[in-house]
């Protein structure tokens, strides 16, 4: 039975009726987990240089759909040697402007009915779907068996543990990045799609991380010429998956960020 969750928490529920027009139609989580970052919020680029330790998730080559949980890096001449491959498959193009994008032209946030995913259609929404994949020692919330209350995450982006806990102080410190930013898919050619292509990309376990929330508020709709992650050693596991969203929905990259992600598996 999909759960239906209260859409205004209880600060909000105070707040006067102007603000309230502001915000019909837009999802607001209880507590502010599940309700994104903007994609196309302000980005800095990644660190070089920052030391991080690896991803202990799985391989992008051996997880295909994205149904396994998190991100390894690729450490050998042979997966590296796969991941150019990988890569090199890419078309590229020049990216536009971003006029006419909206977040809700790819479905309200973490939406548990985008057609043709995997994980979708469970009565539980996007995010918690993720925190569970991605989570060790999930804890769920009593009484609902969909919200992550609390867990351990192994973050690949900042190379870091993170001790979860669901709270309005607290659960932004887990987010759920879009490894390929929808701002930036609409600027690539998504501006084009039918809806329903849109929301499986905004949904699909392959194009989500759960991930550091600091480290992916600092990423915005940046592509990988712009951003990388800080840990060094995911970066190439990084641009595998990048590049398997962008093959998978046909998407082009702008020249830069092949040649970026090219970098980044380079021998």
């Amino acid at each position: 039975m999909i759960r239906i969750r209260r859409l205004l928490p209880p600060l909000l529920a105070a707040a006067s009726a102007a603000a309230l027009t502001l915000t019909a139609g837009c999802e607001i989580a209880e507590d502010g987990a599940d309700e994104p970052p903007a994609d196309n919020a302000p980005a800095s680029p990644g660190s070089p240089g920052t030391p991080g330790a690896p991803g202990s998730g799985t391989s992008p080559l051996d997880n295909p759909d994205g149904t396994a949980p998190g991100l390894a890096s690729l450490t050998t001449a042979a997966d590296r040697d796969a991941a150019l491959r990988v890569i090199d498959r890419l078309a590229t193009g020049s990216r536009g402007s971003g006029s006419g994008y909206d977040r809700d032209e790819f479905g309200y946030a973490w939406m548990d009915t985008a057609s043709g995913v995997p994980l979708a259609g469970n009565g539980c929404d996007t995010r918690n779907d993720l925190l569970r994949r991605d989570g060790r020692g999930v804890r769920m919330q009593d009484g609902d068996d969909c919200v992550v209350e609390a867990m351990e995450l192994a973050d690949p982006y900042a190379g870091k543990d993170i001790a979860f806990e669901r709270g309005p102080s607290t659960s932004m410190d887990v987010q759920i990045d879009h490894v390929v930013p929808l701002s930036y898919a609409w600027q690539m050619g998504a501006g084009k799609w039918p809806e329903d292509k849109r929301r499986q990309l905004a949904n699909d376990p392959l194009n989500l991380l759960a991930v550091d929330g600091d480290t992916n508020s600092s990423k915005g709709d940046s592509g990988p010429e712009s951003w990388l992650p800080p840990a060094e050693g995911i970066r190439c596991a990084y641009g595998v998956r990048f590049a398997q969203v962008a093959l998978k929905y046909e998407l082009p990259v702008t020249t830069a960020d092949k040649e970026t992600l090219r970098e980044q598996c380079g021998t």
